[in-house]
This record gives C-alpha cells, sequence and structure tokens, in this order.
C-alpha cells in the first residue's frame, strides 16, 4: 500500500531512503562541529573563569570597581583644583602690553616706557617709567574694565590698548 501510495507520487523508496541517510550523515557532521567549538569555549569560558594568577573573577571584577571608584574622585578634585586655578588666573595680570619711548629729546635709548597690566576683565594699571638726565620718576595709573579715571598720556594708551588685545594680538 505505501509503495503504491509512493509510486502514485512517482517517488522510489529506495531514493528516499538514500536521502534520508545523507541527511542524517550532513546532520551529524554539524552537530560534530557544534560540539567542538562548544568544546573551544568552554575551554576559554574556563581560562577567563579561572582568572589571572588564580584570583577569581569576581575580585578581579571588585578590584576594578573599586579603581573605578577611585578615579572618579581623583577626576572630581582635579576638576575643583582647575576652577580654583581658572578663578586664580582670571585675577591674575595675565595681559601685559609695553612701550618704549624716549620721553624728552635730550635723552636717548628709549629708556622711559609704559607698561600695561590687566587681568582678564581689563582691570589693573598701567605703570610709567619715566628716565630724564635728573633721575628716573614712575607712576601708576589703576586701570578698571579698561578704562582709566585718570587722563593717560599716548604711549600708556598704547599700552593699554595692547594689553586689552593682548590675546586678540596673539592668534
Amino acid at each position: 500500500m505505501q509503495s503504491e501510495l509512493l509510486s502514485s507520487f512517482g517517488l522510489d523508496p529506495g531514493l528516499i531512503l538514500i536521502f534520508m541517510m545523507l541527511l542524517m550523515v550532513f546532520v551529524l557532521l554539524y552537530m560534530v562541529r557544534i560540539s567542538m567549538r562548544l568544546t573551544r569555549f568552554l575551554k576559554r569560558y574556563k581560562i577567563f573563569m579561572r582568572g589571572k594568577d588564580a584570583v577569581s573573577l569576581e575580585k578581579a571584577f571588585e578590584m576594578k570597581f573599586l579603581e573605578v571608584d577611585r578615579l572618579t574622585e581623583v577626576t572630581k578634585n582635579q576638576a575643583l583644583e582647575i576652577n580654583r586655578i581658572k578663578d586664580i588666573i582670571a585675577r591674575s595680570t595675565n595681559k601685559i602690553g609695553i612701550v618704549k619711548y624716549d620721553a624728552f629729546p635730550d635723552v636717548g635709548g628709549k629708556l622711559s616706557f609704559a607698561l600695561a597690566m590687566l587681568d582678564e576683565n581689563n582691570s589693573g594699571f598701567v605703570l610709567n617709567a619715566i628716565h630724564s638726565r635728573e633721575g628716573c620718576y614712575t607712576y601708576v595709573k589703576e586701570i578698571v574694565k579698561g578704562e582709566s579715571y585718570i587722563v593717560l598720556g599716548q604711549e600708556e594708551k598704547e599700552a593699554l590698548r595692547q594689553a586689552v588685545n593682548y590675546f586678540g594680538d596673539m592668534q
């Protein structure tokens, strides 16, 4: 009866048996391949779980977490220190401008100078040193936000302009 059923579909029982045997060989080879992969994976897994120098994986993770916590704390401290340094720099004189000139026609060598020293907010001072044959005289004028409440000489104005544009001129 079964052979009549297979014959009605045009299938030979011998061919079906050969096909089934080939399929079983293919499945068997595939299973061997999977088994070999699993064996290699298990070897790597055991090595990984063993850890370095017989230290367990859990201890290794614990040490790394402690190290990350320590680095986080160090980073926070460094950020605070950087902000403190930025605040100090903002209040420090970090912009300068200097103009050398001859204050008097009979004194050469450009020994007189106007020196402007400003902070980040363009506040600071202009120091003017006037050299003559009789001596050297120095004057200080306060600068607040780039402006002076005392009249500035031409050289002092130029030194102030250089200081205000100090970082702009460097680019």
